[in-house]
């Protein structure tokens, strides 16, 4: 195996370890959060996999799209309206 390839492996643990820390804390907090939070959070969660699940667009764009799509929802939890 080439140093790349173990650096490559050990990303991909790294990448699975972190959405599994992920998924644990927001197991954590949803049941402290409110009703708004939980429905926004949720539209941009399955924004972001709906987008991810079409393997035909590139990373960059699934990741400029959910960023501009989802502005107004993160403008609204950071406000708290």
């Amino acid at each position: 195996m080439t140093d790349n390839t173990l650096i490559e492996n050990d990303l991909n643990k790294q990448i699975l370890a972190a959405q599994q820390r992920f998924q644990k804390a927001m197991k954590e907090r949803l049941p402290h959060m409110t009703m708004e939070s939980k429905e926004r959070y949720f539209a941009v969660l399955s924004m972001l996999v709906t987008k991810l699940e079409d393997h035909s667009k590139p990373l960059r764009a699934v990741l400029q799209e959910v960023v501009f799509e989802s502005a107004p929802h993160i403008a609204q939890e950071i406000s708290g309206s």
